[in-house]
């Protein structure tokens, strides 16, 4: 690395911390993560590229990137489901390939990579506590381009990402969770709003109304809030809005 990496090293939590802060969402967080990465281990020479792998509980994987070279080697790896990135993010556990034409661990993945001019690569888990599974993954043309420091910076990298990325998936969970929330709700009160019509409509209880549209579901096979829907529509009235500060 270079002195102006080295010293760019003192102020690596505040930066990623700024990233989570300035980012709207957590693709642009790993995206920064991605290049911030390429540009820490990359020196005179030999350019390393980056990608970030991000394995959530009931949600996509995210997968962003340091450069759109860096996302073309990382499809080769979701189109095998297997490499460095997506073992050391499985596992937790490092992966260093110092030459991509002496390794026999990837199957056809290896060939694969090597046809794209991959040489070595370097897969750093970074731990979530639980939270969620994330690993970077470090590409290089060159053979043996990882050597004890960049191994080591990596990991430091790594670590540090930990704390800011942490950060970031809690802020993901809440969005989503609110986006849940907000939807929910939008569903209730468009039932509620056709329950309202049939009791207006058929003189009954609200617990009746409420049975036409589960029997009315039933019947059609169709969601109860697209049954409500239709009712709301169908005396010309716009679908009811829940407004809701998340």
């Amino acid at each position: 690395m270079t002195d102006d990496q080295t010293s760019g090293d003192a102020s690596l939590p505040g930066m990623l911390q700024d990233m989570v802060l300035e980012s709207p969402d957590i693709n642009s967080f790993l995206d920064g993560l991605a290049r911030l990465a390429a540009d820490t281990l990359s020196s005179p020479g030999t350019e390393v590229f980056c990608g970030v792998t991000l394995l959530r509980p009931r949600a996509r994987t995210t997968v962003a990137s340091s450069s759109e070279h860096a996302q073309r080697m990382d499809e080769v790896q979701y189109e095998f489901d297997d490499g460095p990135c997506l073992r050391s993010a499985r596992e937790g556990q490092m992966y260093v390939v110092a030459d991509f034409k002496e390794e026999s661990r990837f199957g056809e993945y290896t060939p694969a990579i090597i046809d794209h001019g991959i040489r070595s690569a370097l897969g750093v888990p970074i731990p979530l506590d639980g939270l969620a599974a994330a690993g970077l993954d470090l590409y290089s043309p060159q053979p043996e381009a990882f050597d004890e420091e960049a191994i080591t910076a990596a990991a430091d990298l790594a670590r540090e990402a930990s704390k800011s990325l942490r950060m970031a998936v809690r802020v993901a969970q809440a969005v989503d969770t609110s986006k849940h929330l907000k939807a929910a709700m939008d569903s209730r009160t468009t039932i509620d709003v056709a329950a309202g019509i049939i009791m207006g409509q058929n003189r009954c209880s609200h617990e009746a109304a409420i049975t036409i549209l589960k029997a009315a579901s039933s019947g059609r096979n169709i969601k109860l809030v697209d049954i409500a829907a239709s009712v709301v529509m169908s005396i010309g009235q716009q679908l009811p809005e829940t407004h809701f500060d998340a």
